[in-house]
Parts: C-alpha cells; structure tokens; sequence
C-alpha cells in the first residue's frame, strides 16, 4: 500500500489547508484511514481517524471543532479539512492506512504511513 501526502505549506493563523492523501491500494473501502503529526522534537501523535466504512470518526481534542477527515472511496482518497489553524498546528503530517473495525489512536495499530507533509502555521 502507497500513501501520497499533499497539501501542506505555510499559512497564517486562523487560515485553512486541506490534505490530501492518495492511496494505490485497490480495497480502499475496506481500509481504515487516519492522520497523524509529528512537531520538531515532540512525539508522534494521533489527529484523526476514519473507519473503512466512513461510519465512524475519532478526533484528538486539540483538534475537535476544527478539523474534518473525510474520504472520496472512488478516488481512492482521504482528506484533512483543517480550519481556524493554530501555530500549535505546525507539523509534519502523516497520511495512515489499515484494515480496521474502527479509528484507533495508537500509531501502532497503523501498518501504512505516508511520506508526510509539512504543514507551518505562522502567528
């Protein structure tokens, strides 16, 4: 499975970016989706998630209210709206993939990462 992260940059605060993240794999239905973020010299941490199904979301609390995962299954692409954006938000973003019932926080359920994208908010 092949993850391709897009759509970083750097915006002010209190803008939007939306990423996006085109997968090769021929099942994508039937994939969970998700994204983490990882901050210079901070840990790994979980943002979003999307059971295959589309029927279920789980978010971190940082970003509740304020960002959106969403998935096109006939592009084979999930997607992070992110709104209001904060200098807090400034990370490297990760694209994930797994067959799961449901979103899952821990980064060692997922089994396919992305590239990354970065993504800088100024204040």
């Amino acid at each position: 499975v092949q993850l391709q992260a897009s759509g970083g940059g750097l915006v002010q605060a209190g803008g939007s970016l939306r990423l996006s993240c085109a997968t090769s794999v021929r099942t994508f239905s039937r994939y969970s989706m998700g994204w983490f973020r990882q901050a210079p010299g901070k840990e790994r941490e979980f943002v979003a998630a999307g059971s295959w199904g589309g029927g279920s979301t789980d978010y971190a609390d940082s970003v509740k209210g304020r960002f959106t995962i969403s998935r096109d299954n006939a592009k084979n692409t999930v997607y992070l709206q992110m709104n209001n954006l904060k200098p807090e938000d400034t990370a490297v973003y990760y694209c994930v993939a797994q067959r799961l019932p449901g979103p899952a926080a821990a980064p060692a359920a997922w089994g396919y990462w992305g590239q990354g994208t970065q993504v800088t908010v100024s204040s």
